[in-house]
């Protein structure tokens, strides 16, 4: 199967996502804004704090050892309820789903992120290659840290 670039960042922001809260702590578990165009994407996490520059190395490189593990992933469609018992707030961000919406599908990286997500996902981390975080700020007046990042490795990039 042939991945799309498109294809390849959005699961890559599900990986960052899992590498920030692996290094900062669940403190850095709600997204509050994520996105993901050919080979660029961002994500912006709720934190309390500015993280250090090795914190931030640790998060590029946390990513990229999931992405070399090449981990499969796993795509859930199942009633909301359920979803919810399963992993609880967890598969949420900041950005509210519909009342109405009783079924959900669920994107997992076991132990690493899980997000409810409809949008298409790589089967293996392995596909994105790599992940280089090209600049990141934190916003202490809406405490936000906000990442910038390409995908690697992939149609002659970095």
């Amino acid at each position: 199967m042939v991945t799309s670039d498109d294809v390849r960042s959005h699961t890559a922001i599900h990986i960052l996502k899992g590498a920030v809260v692996q290094v900062l702590g669940m403190g850095a578990k709600w997204s509050a804004s994520a996105y993901s165009q050919g080979i660029h994407g961002g994500l912006a996490v709720q934190f309390d704090r500015k993280p250090t520059e090795e914190e931030m190395q640790r998060i590029e490189e946390a990513a990229n050892q999931k992405i070399r593990e090449d981990t499969p992933t796993e795509v859930h469609e199942l009633a909301r309820s359920d979803a919810e018992a399963l992993w609880g707030e967890d598969i949420y961000d900041l950005f509210p789903l519909s009342a109405e919406l009783k079924f959900v599908k669920v994107f997992n990286i076991p132990g690493w992120n899980v997000n409810t997500c409809g949008k298409q996902h790589c089967e293996r981390t392995g596909e994105v290659s790599g992940i280089k975080i090209s600049k990141w700020r934190y916003r202490a007046n809406k405490k936000l840290l906000e990442m910038s990042f390409d995908v690697t490795g992939i149609n002659g990039s970095g």
